[in-house]
């Protein structure tokens, strides 16, 4: 057993300055120690240990620590998006993660992306608060420590920091999560530690690299015990087309080590994939991973923890976020293998359920595992969770999901396509589609959704309802005493329509609206503050009523129920109707719309 290095990935939204941050550690590396110290393979940037010791200078001694971990392998693959495909069984590929704030700018959409997504697979994460040179009239001595720097900036500067530092606690104090300056933290496992950062000066980056260590060191030993010698696990980061060696996966391998001609099972949609390593690539020192132009070195084996990009045939249909095995050459262990992956892809792809839930569909296997991690915490039931573009097939299970319940005939897509042919069909059908590359925003816009729709149903539920209504018979207005009476109302509260059933102050059934007339207009609803002319069968002006009578809508015990349960649909006025006619009932039989 050996220790690997600490798997970092760096989040946050876009223009908070993720890769800023990683250049400039990146840059820091190469200027504390010689030339090519740090390497970058495939999709990652491999920092020694040494180099974080150079970084962190002096810093080291002020606190006494020694670091024993190995360094850092921090995620260089570009987009949000990409964290997401950093899975491997049972959690996140990452062990802890730096989320970026720009600290005058605070929570965007992403940076809330990011923190569900953290929380989602318990993965311990860093705040790196970054843009600090940008705070009005900020002052950097780079001999200075950041600490002694914060505290020699003058009174106002000081104060204009600790607002937004401030700012910051606060907005992570309204998603239930304690935060504060990393030199103030009482407890690690309780509060996160928030580092004020420069990634244009590289002021705070030293602190930054310290408390990371520090925490892996702490909290995360066991988890970066690995078998050396021991078959290669690993993640798939990216699948490209390279010009002359064809389809190519970069990998992140996280466990063991991987030799060319090693045979490996990647997992698939319908089957895995089991192939041979033709050839491990690694690219120059210090070369851009993601410049295609980047020479690349033929190398013989890699271990954990590290980046290669891995050219075997066959893999056309590998996709971005799936496992990668590699095991011996032996058709028992191959099946098992085989069969272990896919049972492991089974756990987040559901494609043939019974169940009453939303569609998903994501581009790789841990952006759908996140979405169904998300929603599962929510309680929103899924349906079916899959993989790659929106097919006609996805939709006629939403229109069918859609007939049993209303709220679950829904599709959410994190970053994929919709073909336009398809998105023309939901329009006219009038079926709903909920598609971001943001996961945070494809759930607000769902919850968003659910609540109109609720409100919707509920509005359409009241209309079928006898609402709480009081009129006042005019007097001098009657314009026909029977057969049938018709006098002049005025509406005092709520409204009244056609075909309602009246009763008076005594709680008697009297009789139902026949019609309405507004001048010379028939009308079918009466609202509050209207006069018309109401015309009623089977009562006489002068006998069963009089002018001057106020009359309520005769609500029916079952339809009193439901009022109560949709009241806040109703104004208040209509609540004290609605109350008043209780207790008209009540006088005769006191439990009448009670339970």
């Amino acid at each position: 057993m050996a220790t690997r290095k600490v798997l970092v990935t760096i989040v946050g939204h876009v223009d908070h300055g993720k890769t800023s941050l990683l250049d400039k550690i990146r840059h820091s590396a190469v200027a504390a120690g010689e030339a090519g110290a740090i390497t970058q393979a495939i999709g990652v940037s491999i920092i020694p240990i040494d180099i974080i010791q150079k970084i962190c200078g002096k810093l080291l001694d002020l606190s006494g620590k020694k670091l024993t971990v190995p360094g850092l392998l921090t995620i260089d693959t570009p987009g949000h998006a990409a964290f997401v495909s950093l899975r491997k069984r049972g959690g996140s590929l990452a062990d802890i993660a730096i989320l970026v704030v720009d600290i005058n700018e605070g929570f965007r959409p992403q940076t809330l992306e990011s923190i569900e997504i953290l929380r989602a697979h318990k993965v311990p994460f860093v705040i790196a608060a970054n843009k600090v040179d940008l705070v009005p009239n900020w002052k950097w001595n780079q001999r200075d420590f950041l600490l002694d720097a914060i505290n020699n900036l003058d009174y106002s500067i000081q104060g204009e920091f600790e607002k937004r530092m401030y700012n910051l606690v606060g907005q992570f104090q309204e998603i239930t999560l304690q935060a504060e300056r990393f030199d103030r933290v009482q407890d690690y496992t309780k509060q996160l530690a928030i580092v004020p950062v420069s990634a244009f000066t590289g002021q705070g980056i030293p602190e930054l690299l310290m408390v990371l260590m520090g925490l892996a060191q702490k909290y995360l030993e066991a988890r970066l015990q690995i078998e050396v010698k021991g078959k290669a696990k690993g993640t798939i980061l990216e699948v490209t087309e390279e010009k002359g060696l064809g389809t190519t996966m970069n990998t992140i391998i996280y466990d063991g080590h991987l030799l060319v001609n090693d045979t490996i099972v990647i997992g698939g949609l319908d089957q895995p994939i089991v192939t041979k390593v033709r050839a491990l690539l690694e690219p120059a020192e210090l070369a851009e991973m993601r410049d295609k132009k980047s020479a690349f070195r033929n190398v013989k084996e890699v271990f954990a923890a590290t980046g290669v990009k891995i050219v075997a045939p066959g893999i056309e249909k590998a996709i971005a976020g799936m496992p990668l095995r590699a095991v011996e050459n032996k058709p028992e262990e191959i099946d098992r293998l085989k069969e272990e992956i896919q049972r492991d892809i089974g756990e987040v792809l559901i494609l043939e359920s019974d169940a009453v839930g939303v569609v998903l569909k994501a581009d790789t296997l841990g952006g759908l595992e996140a979405l169904k991690v998300i929603l599962g915490e929510k309680q929103i039931p899924i349906a079916s969770a899959s993989l790659g573009t929106v097919t006609k097939r996805d939709i006629s299970q939403v229109e069918s999901l859609r007939d049993k319940d209303e709220f679950y005939g829904v599709l959410l897509g994190f970053n994929i396509i919709v073909p336009a042919e398809i998105i023309e069909y939901c329009t006219a059908k009038n079926i709903k589609l909920i598609v971001h590359n943001v996961i945070y925003q494809v759930i607000e816009e769902y919850e968003r959704y659910t609540t109109e729709l609720k409100k919707m149903i509920e509005l359409r539920e009241l209309s079928t309802l006898v609402r709480p209504c009081k009129f006042l018979l005019l007097k001098g207005y009657v314009f026909r005493q029977n057969n049938p009476a018709i006098v002049g109302v005025e509406i005092e509260i709520g409204r009244l329509r056609s075909g309602d059933p009246l009763m008076d102050q005594q709680g008697r059934r009297l009789t139902v609206v026949k019609s309405m007339k507004e001048g010379q207009e028939t009308i079918t609803i009466a609202e509050q503050g209207k006069q018309l002319a109401l015309a009623m069968d089977n009562v006489t002006i002068g006998r069963q009523v009089q002018e001057g009578d106020f009359l309520y809508t005769d609500i029916p015990e079952e339809h009193f129920k439901k009022l109560k349960a949709l009241k806040r649909h109703l104004t208040k006025i209509e609540v004290a109707v609605l109350k008043e006619v209780a207790e008209i009932k009540r006088k005769e039989n006191p439990v009448w719309g009670v339970g």
